[in-house]
């Protein structure tokens, strides 16, 4: 019994990472993003209308666990939503940090995927306004939850795989999370991933985004964005 009992107040205060709760069915995702996830990449709208181009993998991901609402502003966010997630989004205006922090204080669900330098390739050019963001610029709300994005610039590039205890997941050329003073989180895999309390909400947020990356689709891939997503989303 003693034993039985001790197991138990391990498993308890092992934190989030001990038990995952099933994920709230049939409740809408939204989706913040500058990776061409809900559309192709296109010239112009003409090119998206007649592409053959299969669509990318992670929207059927995402979709299996809740109908996608695509979001082009934060400001205001419906408090009919509870969940979102935000993957290598563009900078955020003051309004739209505004009411995201006031969202997730309320009891949102958020899951962010922020890469300090995007490996993912993209047929447009650098600067041109159709091609994905190649570095995340979201300070202001980061530090608001008590969290810094960092990049290690002299790191080799190439995919690999990184233990981040809830899922293994695939970076390449990763930052990292440093938590400031008052952050009510808790760090995995040397920092790739943070899981903070912000007021009666939740913030899931990966410094990396190539498990998004589309041209990498794989099973492995797959997994770690569902298991990622799972639980965030989580009733617990």
């Amino acid at each position: 019994m003693v034993i039985a009992l001790a197991a138990l107040a391990l498993l308890v205060g092992a934190g989030w990472l001990a038990s995952r709760p099933a994920p709230v069915p049939q409740q809408p995702i939204a989706l913040f993003t500058s990776l061409p996830i809900v559309w192709n990449e296109a010239a112009d709208l003409g090119d998206l209308l007649h592409s053959d181009a299969p669509p990318h993998w992670a929207k059927d991901v995402i979709a299996a666990r809740g109908a996608i609402v695509p979001l082009d502003l934060l400001a205001p966010l419906s408090p009919g939503l509870t969940r979102l997630v935000m993957a290598q989004p563009r900078p955020l205006s003051p309004e739209e940090n505004v009411a995201l922090d006031a969202w997730v204080r309320a009891g949102g669900r958020l899951v962010l995927f922020a890469d300090p330098a995007l490996t993912e390739h993209s047929a447009f050019a650098v600067g041109d306004p159709r091609r994905p963001q190649d570095l995340v610029l979201l300070s202001p709300i980061l530090a608001r939850w008590g969290l810094e994005l960092r990049f290690e610039d002299a790191q080799a590039a190439g995919l690999r795989e990184v233990d981040a205890g809830l899922s293994t997941i695939p970076v390449d050329l990763p930052g990292s999370w440093r938590l400031m003073a008052g952050a009510d989180c808790q760090l995995h895999g040397g920092g790739l991933l943070a899981e903070c309390r912000v007021g009666k909400g939740r913030v899931l947020a990966l410094a990396d985004a190539a498990v998004l990356d589309r041209h990498h689709g794989d099973a492995a891939h797959a997994a770690a964005l569902a298991e990622l997503l799972d639980w965030a989303f989580s009733a617990g």
